[in-house]
This record gives C-alpha cells, structure tokens and sequence, in this order.
C-alpha cells in the first residue's frame, strides 16, 4: 500500500510543566496563549495547501495547548493508529517545559510512534554549549527527534522525513535564520482560542533584539537582527482572526519597540481600528527606552494597545551593568512610564531578584522607594536564573558552578544557582517577601488611585491586580502561569513520583479547589471595598502623589538616586555630558 493513498497525522502540541508536587500546571482557562503553536499550525497549514507531501495524501492536523488542555498519551496513540505515518511534535518547549516533554515522548515512542522536539531549550543549548545538553542527549537516545531553529521552510523536509519514516536525528538551522515577511501567518483555530482567559490570540511581528542582555537567551536564538513581517502580513494575520470572532491578540516580540517597522505595522492597525472600525486589542512587549521613540507610545493607544510589558530589571545601575543591560537607564524610569500613563494604558514591569549585590535588606528597600516614586501598575518578580541558552548559564557551565540538574525548576520562580550574599533559603525567603512587600493593600489603593487620576482603566487594573497578587498567595504559581480554575489529573504525574491512590488523591484535590476558590472570593471582595471606597471619594480625579509628579530639573533628588551606585551612576552621565559640551 502506498502513502500516496494513506492518511498522514500531524499532532502539535506545546507542553506545560510540573507544580512542586509533580502535577502538570493546567487550567480551565490559562492566560497566555502559545505562539510558537500558532506559527507551527499556520507553517503546517501552509504545507497542506500545498499538498507539500503529495497530490493523494490527506494530512489530518491537531493542534493542543496542555496549559489548557488535558493530555493523555493513550489518547493521542488513538488519535493517530489508523494513519500510515504520523508525527506528534512537541513545540516551543523551554527548559522548564523539557520534563514534561520527555515525559510525553517516552510512553509514544515505546509505541513506536515518531516524535520531534523543538523549542528555545533544544536551539539554546545547541547555540551556547560545546557539548550535547544531558537532557537532549535524553530525548535522542529514546529515538525523539530534535529541531534547532526555526521552522519558517523547515517544517517541510521534516514532514515528508516523517511520512516516509526517516527522521533524523537532528535537525540544526541556528546558522540560517529565516526572513519573515511574506512567511506563513501564525494562527490557530478559535475553538482552541476560547480556551484561554479572554480568548486572547497571538502573533510575532518580529524576532531578534538588538540588546546583550547576560540572562537573556532570545538574542542567541533568535538572534540580534530585526527579522520582520510586514504590515501587510499584519493586516492578514488580524484580519484572518477577526474573521473567527477573535479580536484580542499577544504580539509576542521580546522587545516591539526595536521592531524596525514598527511604526507602519502601528499605523496600519490605526487604520483598521478607526476607519474600518474593527474592535481590536493589543498587549504588546517593550524597553524601557520606547518613550524616546517619537510619536511611538501615542500610536500604540490609537493601535489598540491595553496593557505593556516593561523589562525595569532593576533600580541599581551596577546590577544592570553587570547583566549588560546597559540600555536601561534608571534616568528615564519615570519619564517612560508617565508617558504610558498619560495615554491610559496598563503597565507590567518585570523585576529581577537575585543580582550579586541583593540582600534582603537592599531588595526590600528599593521595592519602597519603586512604590513611592515610579507610576508602575504591576511588578512582577523573578529569580535572577541561568537558562540554558543564556550567557550567564554558559558562563556558569564553564565554570563548572553547580546548578540545580531539575530543568523544571528553571522557570524565573525558583532559585537555581547559588547567591554571593544570601542563602537558597534566604533568597526564596526574599522572593516571597517582595512580592507581599509590593502588593500591600495599602499599595494597592494607591495603585487603583493612579489608575483613576491618569485615565487608566481601574477596574481592569484591580483585576490584574486581583490576579497577580491571588496566583502567589493561592495558587503558588507564578502569575504569567496563571489561570482560571486549577485541574490535576491523577495519572499526569511526573514519571519520577509515584502515582497516588485515588482515595487520596481525588478528596485532597477537591477539597484544595473548594478552599482556593473560598480564598479568591475573600480576595477579590476585599480589593473591591477597596476600589469602591476610591470611585465614592469626590476628589478622586485630583490624586496627585510623588510618583504622578511632572519630571523636573530636581529628579536626583529623589531617594532612588541615593544609593552608591546611583550616585556614581549620575556622576558618569555628568561627565559625559560635560564632555559633549566640550568643558
């Protein structure tokens, strides 16, 4: 029998990870939808429309997001038995996602079905390590295929490897980066859409940063150059969501503002926005030097663009040296983020713990001075962490530092490396504490105060507000790995933990979900007297307080510029400027 009359099945899924307790991470609804999936799906619809693998051959695609969805491997063996050749590919998989990958792969490939693996762990290490990682040498050696790079005109060969059953082992494309524009649009099917927290959909407008940020492993697999689509590859990718009922989308790049056209792709969603009147949303990712950009944060609001991800890293200009990330400058914190507030948008800041000069006294101390003086909506923390694919994980690998072997704690919510100055206990101790430091009722009124005086919405702001400080303190889970109603499925354990008797399991489980849901409740009335008391004060639109203050000539007298390093910060910026004026 040929495989030109056969069916071919292609199964896409992107992996969670474990809990703790060696759960999968799952929810009915999860908050942050997968990009490389979506890529993945629309390259493999591109391949079918092609009829890339034959006149005669009808491929039938799945695609399954596991934060969302519950997956089990006797079900995808079924999904795929009366095919003549399959392939499932485990997509976009991190380090702390590679676990759980294996621990999908090994049950599949003991049936004899063939499996691939891609994603930022397998390009990083393969971009930054002279020897094979220790967990990829894993996946090869139970026969798991893996793919370094990205897809864009890759995906192909593989597919049709698959179909004749002659996968290689490896398949390295880090030194051939694609071009973008004009490449097959990132999309996925609206019923696997709704499956996440506001039916939120995503797209890259572009890959590669320019920046040498130490922690950072975007820049070693992606790369530093601006790689594209163009505003007509936009339109399509909008336009081709809207068509399903979709109007809320995560534009995925690490950093939109270095995104070259970004100003066109802007204007072509204010077009599609105020002329062709779709109601369309954006968040979108970006420096802390965007507000230099002319004109750039006034289109993002008349883009569409609700709530932004701001890469702060930090308050000390010697922790920010250290991890080259020099283009952050502690000057601008406040004039960038009353710019975003001037235009009503929400502001995410991630914060780094974990630099060698943090202690718990320092780390504390700057949360204070952030909370009195920058107008930021939401902080959110984690662990200074080598990630495999980093310079700083190198850095350590070729030092031979012990770093914790369990990829799964690799997740920027755990501390993996030993600290300079504290403790593994005292650094989590410190991680914990920032965290409640931050999201202090009285903080939180503040916050929702702000949001009112600058036109930022207050109600969604106490929403996420809601949700942040609720996935710490309830969930134990990181908020970017959030969700609505947690689900645990008894048998989807890690493979190193036993399984546990179903007497045990099932009353636990129920009843941490009913007392979880009873904290949340709790929570979230608490924060809405909060948010009541401020819409009832008459005088709320008048709030003024340090933070909201216009920038003056007198901003380093501000606490956050009298520490050391500060000072020595400002000192050189005196100097160079003194040096340009020719004194």
């Amino acid at each position: 029998m040929t495989a030109s009359s056969q069916r071919f099945a292609l199964v896409l899924i992107k992996p969670s990870h474990y809990d703790d307790a060696g759960y999968v991470i799952q929810w009915f609804r999860s908050a942050i939808p997968s990009n490389s999936l979506a890529c993945l799906y629309g390259l493999a619809k591109e391949c079918i429309s092609k009829k890339a693998l034959g006149e005669d051959v009808h491929v039938e695609l799945h695609a399954f997001d596991e934060t969302n969805t519950v997956i089990r491997t006797k079900d995808i063996a079924e999904l795929v038995a009366e095919s003549y050749a399959s392939l499932v590919m485990l997509v976009g998989v991190q380090s702390n996602q590679f676990p759980r990958a294996l621990d999908i792969a090994r049950p599949l490939r003991e049936s004899g079905i063939q499996v691939a693996i891609g994603g930022f762990h397998v390009s990083g290490t393969i971009a930054m390590l002279k020897e094979r990682d220790h967990d990829v040498q894993k996946a090869l050696d139970m026969g798991v295929t893996v793919f370094a790079g990205e897809a864009e005109g890759r995906l192909e060969p593989v597919l049709k490897d698959a179909l004749n059953r002659d996968l290689k082992p490896i398949y390295n494309f880090m030194d051939d980066l694609p071009d973008l524009e004009g490449a097959a649009l990132p999309m996925l099917p609206a019923e696997r859409v709704h499956l996440t927290a506001g039916a939120t959909t995503s797209l890259d407008a572009g890959r590669g940063c320019p920046f040498t940020c130490s922690f950072c492993t975007i820049i070693n697999v992606q790369g530093r150059k601006s790689r594209r689509r163009s505003a007509d590859d936009i339109e399509k990718i909008v336009r081709l969501n809207v068509s399903q009922g979709l109007h809320s989308f995560f534009i995925t790049d690490d950093n939109f503002a270095r995104n070259k056209d970004w100003e066109s792709i802007l204007n072509r969603l204010i077009y599609l926005r105020e002329d062709e009147k779709l109601k369309i949303s954006f968040i979108i990712q970006v420096d802390t030097l965007c507000h230099k950009l002319p004109g750039f944060i006034e289109k993002c609001k008349r883009a569409g663009v609700k709530r932004v991800f701001i890469g702060l890293e930090n308050i000390n200009p010697d922790s920010l040296l250290g991890a080259k990330k020099r283009q952050n400058k502690i000057t601008d914190y406040r004039q960038m983020l009353l710019a975003w507030k001037r235009v009503g948008i929400v502001t995410y800041c991630g914060y780094i713990l974990g630099f060698p000069d943090d202690t718990r006294e320092s780390v504390l101390h700057d949360i204070e001075v952030i909370k009195r003086e920058l107008p930021v909506d939401l902080l959110e923390f984690f662990y200074l962490t080598p990630l495999p694919g980093s310079e700083d994980h190198k850095r350590l690998h070729t030092a031979d530092v012990e770093m914790d072997p369990d990829l799964n704690k690799y997740d920027l919510n755990h501390a993996v490396a030993p600290h300079p100055k504290m403790s593994r206990a005292e650094w989590q101790a410190t991680y914990h504490s920032a965290w409640d430091a931050y999201y202090t009722d009285e903080h939180i009124e503040t916050v929702l105060k702000r949001a009112i005086a600058t036109g930022t919405s207050p109600g969604k702001t106490m929403f996420f507000i809601t949700w942040f400080k609720g996935c710490i303190a309830i969930e134990g889970i990181h908020p970017l790995e959030g969700g609505f109603f947690r689900r645990k499925v008894r048998r989807n354990r890690r493979s190193s933990l036993p399984l546990e008797n179903r007497l045990q399991f099932y009353p636990k489980y129920w009843a941490e979900s009913i007392a979880k849901e009873f904290r949340w409740i709790c929570l979230y009335l608490r924060l809405r007297l909060i948010y009541r008391k401020i819409r009832r004060d008459p005088a709320r639109f008048d709030y003024m307080d340090t933070a909201l203050e216009p920038v003056t000539d007198h901003e380093e007298e501000r606490e956050m510029f009298q520490t050391a390093a500060a000072q020595n910060y400002l000192e050189k910026i005196h100097h160079i400027e003194r040096v340009k004026r020719g004194e």
